[in-house]
């Protein structure tokens, strides 16, 4: 999810686990600070070579085991800080790893995947209910921290705001969960209809709301792609767009297998000139797009060499 939320969150975990009104902002902002640490890993991006970077954006420091190591260090130091050793080190705990792992299960709502369970698994948990930017989530936060942190006229209100705003975002991103499941049965029926087998469904939103989505149908050689808007009513037309899987023999197996596992098999591949372009379609899905005559099925494609043992060597975007 954006900076912006995910600081929300943590600034309204601290108010509703630490929760003294008198020392709300500095709670609202401690609260901030520590749901952000997880983001820190991009940090180390610009010292890793591009395949490297493809697992370490929400890599360990989006892990199970990050957030129980780092809340343990993080209580133990506020419990010895001047200000927040006012309050006991199981309420500092408490608030430590909530403010951590809310962080974390929070992205694996988006697309991308978190890999919340590392270092025992590999396994990239990934919803993609929610876009990573979406006001309706990150609105009632903001409110309810804003109401919890500056109405003077009632401090009844002022404790409920809080919890009200982490209960409002809750329900809505629990409810795009539901969406998603109409969504994939949608295209389930789509794709039926058109008599078209396919192995695996991939649906993403697009845009706020979870009014409009993708969705893809993975076959054997490629996958077909469709939209569908909850504002329009018609048909799912479907694009089929290959593969190219042959493609990925040039290069090195180490690189195209970390390509396949970062893209869940939703992928396509061409050649251009020097070098192979590979769109990932489970992250930054855009939908159709021209590049020049052929079809492009996003935006965002990352750029391989084009060659024997060929490695990934950047990205870029039309």
């Amino acid at each position: 999810m954006d900076s912006i939320s995910q600081a929300a969150l943590g600034a309204a975990i601290g108010l509703a686990t630490l929760g003294r009104i008198k020392d709300g902002t500095k709670v609202a902002i401690l609260g901030a600070v520590v749901a952000t640490i997880p983001d820190l890993d991009i940090i180390a991006l610009p010292f890793l070579d591009p395949l490297e970077r493809l697992s370490m954006h929400r890599g360990f420091s989006h892990s199970i085991l990050f957030s129980v190591l780092v809340a343990l260090l993080l209580a133990y130091l506020f419990s010895k800080w001047k200000w927040t050793k006012q309050f006991s080190f199981s309420k500092l705990l408490t608030f430590s790893w909530l403010a951590l792992i809310t962080h974390m299960l929070l992205d694996t709502f988006t697309p991308y995947g978190t890999l919340l369970f590392l270092p025992f698994s590999d396994t990239r948990v990934g919803f993609d209910s929610i876009n990573i930017v979406d006001p309706f989530y990150t609105l009632p936060l903001l409110l309810g921290i804003g109401i919890s942190l500056f109405y003077k006229k009632s401090l009844i209100v002022r404790k409920w705001a809080n919890w009200i705003g982490i209960l409002i975002s809750s329900f809505y991103l629990i409810f795009t969960l539901f969406v998603k499941a109409d969504i994939n049965n949608k295209f389930a029926a789509a794709f039926e209809k058109q008599g078209i087998q396919v192995s695996s469904i991939l649906s993403e939103p697009i845009g706020i709301g979870s009014a409009h989505w993708y969705g893809l149908g993975r076959t054997s050689d490629g996958f077909h792609i469709g939209d569908y808007s909850y504002f329009e009513s018609k048909d799912i037309d479907l694009t089929f767009i290959n593969s190219n899987d042959s493609l990925l023999t040039k290069i090195d197996s180490h690189h195209a297998n970390i390509m396949k596992w970062f893209a869940k098999d939703f992928y396509h591949i061409i050649e251009k000139g020097d070098s192979l372009l590979f769109y990932n379609m489970q992250v930054d899905m855009q939908g159709l797009h021209l590049d020049g005559d052929r079809i492009a099925p996003t935006r965002g494609y990352f750029i391989l060499e084009n060659k024997i043992g060929g490695k990934l060597i950047g990205s870029g975007r039309h």
